[in-house]
């Protein structure tokens, strides 16, 4: 097989794959913080595993700069999980997907205020779409309002996923990919064993089930293939191609849950997501 080919494979396997966190977060009972937790803690034992097959060193001498942004790194994961699923829980997947999608319009506000990095017009342009899109797709500005609510926590998700993002850039050239998602994914599930203790949750068969195909198939195997994938084909391809993550996710949620959307949403969606997806593609 070509190695284009095998790359294209792998990152629509992995945007597939990503997609699907939001439908088996509808599908585990339980709350977001066990969710978080159990989805942690099977991804971090699965890195482990693949890390000691492959020969990847996890545990290499770190400087304690290094350690204080993988923690960081890794509550800010841990936050972007619990309000990701939060989202789902209260909104649905479509909404919690879609407010997700916003956070590259977040990552250029960080670049600008916090990093004073300088950002271009275009930039400002996506920004601001990514703002329309989010005004269309919510059916009104009233908190009362589920839905509503289910994008709010989303946006929250996407924020936070962005501040992790940006903090990913500084710690990318220190440490091999495998590891600092095997870092990170051992601190959310750290982090997360308090709120657990406080609220010990009713699991039941099948929860443990959608759980272990969480943190193995759609966190572990799902970024080991996006890392895979950009060894064939360049960066700029595979982020076009996971930006198609709330895609896959919304189009299975209409034929499981049956949460078909509105003309209205699909055109924010579209806007959010192809805000997105542009910045890939110049």
């Amino acid at each position: 097989m070509p190695h284009h080919t095998k790359g294209l494979i792998f990152a629509h396997i992995a945007a597939v794959l990503f997609g699907m966190t939001g439908i088996l977060g509808a599908l585990i009972s339980t709350d977001a913080n066990f969710i978080t937790f159990g989805r942690a803690s099977f991804a971090f034992i699965a890195l482990a595993l693949v890390g000691y097959t492959l020969k990847v060193p996890l545990n290499p001498m770190m400087s304690r700069p290094l350690r204080r942004s993988l923690f960081l790194s890794g509550t800010l994961l841990a936050i972007h999980w619990i309000t990701f699923f939060y989202a789902i829980k209260v909104g649905g997947v479509a909404m919690a997907t879609l407010g997700f999608a916003s956070f590259p319009a977040f990552i250029t506000l960080i670049e600008r205020f916090i990093l004073k990095d300088t950002i271009s017009k275009s930039a400002w342009v996506l920004v601001a779409i990514v703002i329309i899109g989010l005004l269309l797709v919510s059916p009104e500005m009233d908190t009362k309002n589920i839905n509503t609510t289910g994008l709010l926590w989303g946006i929250l998700s996407g924020f936070s996923f962005a501040s992790l993002a940006v903090i990913n850039r500084t710690i990318g050239h220190a440490l091999n990919p495998l590891a600092i998602a095997f870092w990170q994914n051992l601190i959310v599930a750290l982090v997360t064993i308090p709120l657990v203790l406080w609220s010990p949750p009713l699991l039941t068969s099948s929860d443990i089930l959608w759980l272990f195909i969480l943190g193995v198939i759609c966190t572990a195997l799902s970024h080991y293939l996006f890392v895979s994938s950009v060894q064939y084909i360049s960066a700029r391809t595979t982020g076009l191609i996971i930006a198609l993550e709330p895609v896959y996710a919304i189009v299975v949620a209409w034929l499981l849950f049956g949460e078909e959307p509105t003309l209205k949403m699909i055109i924010g969606g579209l806007l959010i997501i192809g805000a997105a997806i542009y910045p890939k593609t110049t």
